[in-house]
């Protein structure tokens, strides 16, 4: 199978009772069961970043902003 990597694990039999669980419950087999599983691991992980990274924005924004608005305040009242 091109493209794909094959490994073999070894699992306590809990975590191998529950891969089989969501193989089961999901349709599909083991492997299919542990693509999905990392799938959501890498989508959980990316979404953080995404969120820490919107959260440095906006403080750098905020910070902008405070910066700024003394500057912008003056012209606006000098201009009246």
């Amino acid at each position: 199978m091109p493209g794909v990597a094959k490994f073999t694990i070894s699992l306590p039999e809990e975590l191998a009772r529950f891969l089989d669980e969501c193989a089961k419950r999901w349709a599909t087999n083991r492997s299919g069961a542990v693509q999905r599983l990392i799938q959501r691991q890498k989508e959980g992980e990316i979404a953080e970043l995404m969120a820490e990274g919107y959260r440095v924005m906006g403080e750098e924004n905020r910070r902008e902003t405070e910066e700024s608005l003394p500057a912008q305040a003056e012209v606006v009242l000098h201009d009246l």
